[in-house]
């Protein structure tokens, strides 16, 4: 379980960037955080890697609060940040020194092949199309079997039809050993592609506003009436959440004149 408990960021120059995030995703759960940009989506994520200190509130995964880089969570970028002096298996196997190399061989191998790159294990980065650096780092991010895994935007590069290929391995992987995922996107048909749960979030400071829940079976259909009408309720939400929210009004003393 991923508790996030009332979590809230501000900066050194008083900008308040997150406040008062409360949210439980249990163990193998998919959700996807969607909102206009400058709602926090990212600090969040940041926050939950352990690469940046919130200001109040703390983050446990299965009870313990996570302070620091944790073994436990993975991070795939919006970029694929490869190495480039490694080759494709150097970059997928980065972060497995400490596993036998038997096993460590075994692991790259499998990942490689879920992401349809079995054949291009000796090849450099510089040498892959921008569709395949992310499949490499996806696997790279999948092959340390983390408990929680989380995703900025990483498909927001890529072409229409290269994105759903990379969902369906991205979903492929999933499946084996049922990680929990946070993918930001602003795409709210990836979204519905992918997630259990939309967590749609309020700017100014960063909160967390509504949630849609998608009980859609997989694999979806996205041109299905029900994934149709799943994106359409997400995006009523995401309208009201770039509202200003009402003013609360006071109530009137008891016993007052409406006058």
């Amino acid at each position: 379980m991923l508790s996030i408990e009332d979590l809230s960021k501000t900066y050194a120059d008083g900008t308040r960037a997150l406040a008062g995030i409360g949210l439980a995703v249990p163990a193998g759960e998919i959700v996807a955080l969607i909102g206009g940009s400058g709602c926090g989506k990212t600090t969040l994520l940041r926050l939950i890697a352990g690469l940046d200190r919130a200001s109040a509130g703390a983050i446990r995964l299965d009870g313990e609060e996570i302070r620091r880089p944790h073994p436990g969570v993975g991070l795939v970028f919006q970029e694929p940040r490869l190495l480039p002096w490694l080759d494709v298996a150097g970059n997928v196997g980065f972060g497995l020194a400490d596993l036998p190399r038997a096993e460590r061989v075994t692991r790259v191998a499998h990942a490689l092949e879920r992401v349809g790159l079995a054949e291009h294990a000796g090849r450099w980065p510089r040498d892959l199309s921008g569709g395949q650096q992310q499949r490499v780092s996806i696997a790279r991010a999948f092959v340390a079997h983390p408990r929680v895994l989380l995703l900025d935007e990483p498909f927001s590069a890529l072409d229409a039809f290269t994105r759903k290929d990379l969902h369906g391995h991205l979903l492929a992987l999933w499946a084996e050993t049922r990680p929990t995922i946070l993918i930001v996107t602003h795409d709210v048909g990836e979204a519905v592609a992918l997630a259990d749960r939309a967590v749609v979030m309020r700017p100014k400071p960063g909160r967390l506003d509504e949630t849609v829940t998608l009980k859609l079976a997989r694999p979806r259909d996205p041109a299905s009436a029900q994934s149709e009408a799943a994106v359409r309720q997400i995006l009523a939400a995401l309208d009201r959440s770039l509202k200003p929210a009402p003013a609360r009004s006071e109530a009137a003393p008891e016993g007052a004149n409406w006058w």
